[in-house]
């Protein structure tokens, strides 16, 4: 019987570890953009073209490789970072396995340029599929020019699987807002089919929040600063009249690199607990900074999970620090001892003549618990007991439960039940209308025919309200441009991240025009929206979701009414557009059965 176990090629090999190192578009951006940090680069540009399908370009002015350098750096494992085992628990660079290089040049075609500092002539590599096609003398500037050209050309399985360029360009923007974040001693520039998206200059760290995010975010965001023997805690935690349900930036950094932590942002809200509504979240940029030893940063090929040597010390630091900022800012309630509205409690004077006089309680001698008076008259009691629920519950007559048969009136045909539903009546029983997802159905039907039909009917603005946008945000925009139209949206760039929104949807008066707008592109930024149906799909089921009818709001008969036949109108009138239920019926028997 022959052997039947061999090695594999190493362009297999590459394959299969580019499998693991690079995901998508983005897994390139990242990889390059850490190198050229590792190379002592001051100013990064990053090209990109078609969402990085075409080209993914990255230059800088770092140290540069001789011809020799230039080559190793695409041999698996080779690495200029680690010389021993001991090195892997004492990282200061960003990359260190020497897989990235390798693993992009099993999977794309690949130039180098680069050029050693102080060297006269540089080196241009091309490499496709791992193979070396060229290496050459070049005449290019110090620093190097990682130009990826057809990604996944040689996996065509693996490019099939790429999402739409916007889904791709946002988690490429995602990766480079990532390294911008941490390293704002650096320039960065990027640049997406020859528009400039990024244009970073070195700055402070709270500057950089804002040239990413917005200038809106300065008044949203209470610093932090927290230096112990285990860690130095750095950054930014926000307002807590800045936390949404969508669209927060949330981001951990120990030292200098991005991570994710469930543990961590688990004490980041026990902070926030009991002092935001249920389902919103602060945004937060926090920045570790610690002993390198006393983290591993070699647990996922991504590097975006580390372990920590002292979790839970960290954990109560970390919430200390971030309860601290918030009862700085007097976002949280104190006692202000200082208020002249507190009872005036008087001193102790043992001079005193009078003394202190003990306190009297005065009480019925007579009283008898067990001597009680009872009543008879039980119809008296019982109308008498119904008199005071109706006026308790500020029951109107068209609300008002007829408990007395005899009478001729008859109940109204529907009535609502602690302001979220509609209960109404059918020939066999009753039937319950959750009146938040009833309205989300009929809006988002509306909405999508809008879309479909292309009738908007527009609201002009007396003032138009300005919106700044993040650069994710802006590309989403970008591609829902024409829908958003159809909906009635009327916008114009006023240049950087600024937009004027001169005309809203009709019959959206009296809604913050601005805060629906970015509840929308950040549904989208969500979800992947590749074909024009889903587009619209999503589009009609955000903005239903923002302008319906919310829980708690109570609605006249007229309106139910009006609301149940615009429901029962419908095809599918029984789920949402997300497939949660809107009614149940309860019959007749189910009720004989309860009684």
């Amino acid at each position: 019987m022959s052997d039947i176990i061999h090695l594999l090629p190493d362009h297999i090999a590459n394959q299969i570890a580019a499998g693991e190192v690079i995901q998508r578009p983005a897994s390139v951006v990242k990889e390059l953009m850490e190198n050229a940090i590792d190379a002592g680069a001051q100013n990064i540009i990053v090209k990109i073209k078609d969402a990085g399908r075409t080209l993914i370009q990255v230059i800088d002015d770092g140290k540069g490789m001789s011809e020799t350098d230039a080559r190793m750096a695409f041999e698996r494992h080779a690495t200029s970072k680690i010389a021993s085992v001991d090195d892997l628990f004492s990282l200061h660079t960003m990359g260190f396995r020497g897989e990235a290089l390798a693993s992009i040049a099993a999977v794309a075609q690949i130039e180098l340029r680069t050029r050693l500092k102080g060297s006269e002539i540089g080196t241009n590599i091309s490499i496709s599929g791992s193979v070396i096609e060229n290496v050459s003398p070049d005449a290019c500037k110090e620093g190097s020019v990682f130009s990826v050209k057809n990604l996944f050309y040689n996996v065509p399985a693996r490019r099939k699987f790429l999402k739409s360029n916007e889904t791709e360009f946002r988690n490429i923007l995602t990766e480079f807002e990532r390294v911008a974040l941490v390293h704002n001693q650096l320039s960065f520039t990027l640049i997406h089919d020859d528009t400039t998206v990024y244009e970073l200059a070195v700055s402070a760290s709270r500057q950089r929040i804002l040239d990413v995010f917005g200038k809106g975010m300065n008044k949203k965001l209470l610093p932090l600063n927290t230096e112990t023997s285990l860690v130095e805690i750095s950054g930014f935690t926000g307002t807590l009249d800045a936390v949404k349900r969508r669209g927060y930036q949330q981001y951990f950094f120990a030292n200098g690199r991005f991570m994710r932590h469930p543990y961590f942002h688990r004490a980041v809200m026990q902070a926030y607990e009991n002092l935001i509504p249920a389902g919103e979240m602060p945004d937060y940029m926090i920045y570790l900074t610690l002993d390198p030893a006393a983290i591993d940063v070699n647990i996922h090929p991504t590097k975006t999970e580390i372990k920590f040597e002292n979790e839970k010390a960290i954990f109560q630091i970390l919430l200390s620090t971030i309860r601290e900022a918030l009862a700085k800012s007097n976002t949280v309630p104190t006692i202000d001892f200082d208020n002249q509205d507190f009872i005036d409690i008087p001193v102790y004077n043992p001079t005193h003549k009078e003394g202190f006089k003990a306190p009297k309680l005065d009480y019925d001698k007579n009283y008898n618990p067990f001597n009680r008076q009872t009543t008879d008259d039980w119809k008296a009691l019982y109308n008498s007991f119904l008199d005071e629920k109706s006026s308790s519950l500020s029951i109107t007559p068209s609300e008002q439960v007829l408990f007395d048969t005899g009478l001729e009136k008859q109940p109204n045909t529907c009535f609502q039940y602690k302001n979220k539903y509609i209960i109404t009546t059918l020939k066999s029983g009753l039937i319950v209308i959750d009146q938040h997802r009833a309205h989300v159905r009929i809006l988002y039907e509306k909405y999508r025919e809008k879309i479909q039909n292309k009738n908007s009917v527009s609201q002009k603005l007396l003032f138009p309200e300005m919106i700044e946008l993040t650069a994710g945000e802006i590309s989403v925009l970008t591609s829902l441009s024409d829908e958003l139209k159809y909906l009635g949206f009327d916008m114009e760039s006023l240049g950087g991240n600024t937009f004027s929104i001169n005309a809203e949807p009709q019959d959206m008066e009296g809604m913050e025009t601005a805060k629906m707008l970015r509840e929308i592109l950040s549904a989208a930024m969500d979800s992947n929206l590749k074909t024009a149906d889903k587009k619209r799909d999503r589009l009609a089921l955000s903005l239903a979701k923002s302008t319906a009818i919310k829980s708690g709001k109570p609605l006249s008969i007229e309106e139910m009414e009006s609301l149940i036949a615009s429901l029962f109108s419908l095809e599918n009138h029984g789920i949402t557009p997300e497939g949660n239920p809107i009614l149940t019926t309860i019959t007749d028997e189910e009720l004989e059965k309860r009684i």
